[in-house]
């Protein structure tokens, strides 16, 4: 069936652009934005040091905001310009004298709260750095932050809070306005992903600058944690717009489960974890509204929906129960139960994009799916349109790097 763009969530405060598809229901889920977990390796927050500092060794030290700054951004990160030593304890301390917790970036450049700061606030910092005789430097400061912004930048994720996730889901950010390119290099350097066990990934952002994905090279893998701070809140965000709030969840990968269409032979294949358990007739989208071909993933699942083509289509439109839905692509292209296009599966196309499966089959794949499956569609007279639902696996690796804000490592190339 073709429809109209329905969010898969409700973002916090913004929804993705409308595409004309399949069909149109008015549900809308609630997502939920979760605490802060930390921005990368751990470093010690409001210890003293117990060594004395020593002049033999020459330990250069500055720390950032400058003493007596003022209108600092919440999102402040105390800074250091640091040589012959290394940073071991960071203290901070708000007006009240009350301590602030955070962590150490992983290259070790900067100290970055665990949470945004408060507005118009003053905060004291100390910074010890130690040399390798054990001699110690500490460098202090102190700043005012500012007051609220008056524009702001809508942010949302796409991730709940202990929730299971297929293989193939990306770590999806949305930014409302978008954020243009002379500014991404700083919102991605804030923008945390933490998985366990260790694997790596990229942020890869959508032309205009709506949307930023993190993926690796390959799936993740069975079981991997997937720790997410995005760390915008009260970040300049480019034309005096600063971002709305921090986000963060933290959620699992399940097993791995694949579903693999080919217009050529009208069938599905599905594989669990590597290993084929069942194939299944199928009806794709007919000429004049071809099914898209690409690596998609499933968004959102209905067991029962309504699709409403009737603003979009005018009298050609049509309302049609519907069930067993598992969303694909904004534009409303859907994995379903289509009773009426039995006979046609497996030998020719019919749908309005969709891909009809039986009932019986329809409910078999919706019991076992997760969101975040990967579906993977070839042989349509149709490619899927990058951001068109959660698409950075539609692109290869050495492709998908390119959309890198930041210098990509050497060993990910």
């Amino acid at each position: 069936m073709r429809r109209t763009l329905v969010a898969v969530m409700a973002m916090a405060v913004i929804t993705p652009v409308a595409l004309a598809a399949c069909g149109k229901d008015d549900d809308k889920g609630a997502n939920a934005w979760m605490s802060t977990p930390s921005a990368g390796a751990s470093a010690s927050a409001g210890a003293d040091s117990s060594r004395e500092e020593s002049a033999t060794v020459p330990i250069s030290l500055a720390v950032t905001p400058a003493t007596g700054k003022t209108d600092v951004p919440v999102s402040a990160e105390i800074g250091f310009k640091l040589a012959g030593g290394k940073v071991t304890t960071v203290t901070m301390k708000d007006s009240a004298g009350k301590a602030v917790a955070g962590t150490l970036r992983e290259d070790g450049s900067a100290w970055v709260p665990s949470a945004p700061l408060k507005t118009k606030q003053k905060y004291t910092a100390s910074v010890v750095a130690t040399a390798d005789d054990g001699s110690t430097k500490t460098a202090a400061t102190s700043f005012t932050t500012m007051g609220k912004p008056g524009k702001k930048t809508g942010t949302g994720l796409y991730l709940f809070d202990d929730r299971t996730y297929g293989v193939a889901m990306p770590v999806v950010v949305e930014f409302s306005p978008g954020v243009k390119k002379a500014d991404r290099a700083a919102v991605q350097k804030r923008m945390f992903v933490t998985t366990t066990p260790a694997q790596p990934g990229v942020w890869s952002w959508t032309p205009n600058g709506t949307q930023a994905y993190y993926r690796g090279p390959e799936f993740w893998k069975s079981g991997t944690e997937l720790k997410v701070r995005i760390a915008v809140g009260g970040l300049p965000t480019g034309g005096g717009r600063y971002g709305d709030r921090d986000r963060a969840a933290t959620a699992k990968i399940g097993r791995s489960f694949e579903m693999k269409v080919d217009n050529r032979t009208k069938k599905m294949t599905v594989l669990q974890d590597g290993k084929t358990i069942k194939t299944m007739p199928v009806s794709l989208g007919k000429k004049g509204t071809p099914s898209s071909s690409g690596v998609m993933v499933v968004m959102e699942k209905k067991e029962a929906t309504v699709f409403d083509t009737t603003d979009t289509d005018g009298a050609d439109g049509y309302v049609t129960d519907i069930e067993f839905a598992q969303r694909l692509t904004w534009s409303g292209q859907y994995i379903h139960s289509a009773p009426w296009s039995v006979g046609d599966q497996g030998r020719r196309n019919v749908s309005h994009g969709c891909v009809n499966v039986a009932p019986g089959n329809a409910r078999w794949l919706f019991d076992r799916t997760l969101i975040g499956d990967p579906v993977t569609v070839k042989g349509t007279g149709d490619k899927l349109s990058y951001g068109n639902g959660w698409t950075p696996w539609d692109k290869p690796w050495s492709e998908f790097i390119k959309g890198s804000a930041l210098p990509v490592p050497a060993n990910l190339k």
